[in-house]
């Protein structure tokens, strides 16, 4: 199944040579470009792509913003695409507020080619681009310098069992599906069943998301280990 990819970045050049780089992919076709996050917004529904690859500063609408409205779309709207912010930071608040509002995940803009590439493949099958211990050192040291948890995220926290709780827990210290099977005694596709009950019960669409919620929940805190 060939991907398909929208670049919205107010970078001529860089849209250009992103696109160049994922066209010559068999199985990527660029089907649109925007230079603004207005424009973004307006192509992505036009065209359906699976990855939207979006600039975080830009004119007219930041990709914050524009990544709020493609992810988070009006009614009679149905499709939404996959979000994969680019960035020049490594981690700051407009993209830690994409991936609390769903993004899969952030680049950096000079990560080599083959990161891109590989990017793209992971966000379009629907995997949250950052492995969870990665997301997890990046988040824990952004929420470090943010208020105390909120009390709504804590108070959805309610509407979990105790095993989805825990599963929770160990998403956002870290923990792949395996070793969470492992730590619980449980097999490997019930971890998975109570991970889509836990995003599902909490509106999360992935994995980054979760780690998110979880420190804001106050379910775990920076410095604490698996």
């Amino acid at each position: 199944m060939t991907i398909r990819v929208v670049i919205v970045d107010d970078q001529a050049m860089v849209r250009a040579g992103f696109a160049a780089l994922l066209s010559a992919q068999a199985d990527i076709d660029v089907v649109g470009e925007a230079p603004d996050g207005r424009q973004g917004v307006q192509v992505s529904r036009s065209t359906h792509p699976d990855v939207v690859l979006m600039d975080v500063r830009m004119p007219e609408m930041d990709g914050l913003t524009a990544a709020r409205e493609i992810l988070d779309p009006p009614p009679g709207v149905v499709h939404r695409p996959r979000v994969l912010m680019l960035t020049t930071f490594d981690i700051d608040d407009y993209v830690y507020e994409a991936l609390r509002a769903g993004a899969s995940g952030f680049l950096l803009k000079d990560a080599p080619p083959a990161d891109l590439i590989a990017a793209v493949r992971v966000v379009a099958s629907g995997e949250a681009l950052l492995a969870p211990s990665v997301t997890r050192r990046l988040i824990a040291d952004f929420v470090q310098q943010r208020p105390a948890p909120r009390k709504d995220p804590a108070l959805r926290l309610n509407g979990l069992t105790p095993r989805e709780t825990e599963v929770l827990e160990l998403i956002a210290r870290g923990l792949s599906n395996q070793e969470i099977a492992g730590h619980l005694v449980l097999a490997e596709q019930t971890v998975k069943t109570h991970i889509g009950r836990v995003l599902a019960k909490l509106d999360l669409r992935d994995r980054a998301q979760a780690v998110i919620f979880a420190y804001e929940a106050g379910l775990v805190r920076p410095g604490d280990s698996a």
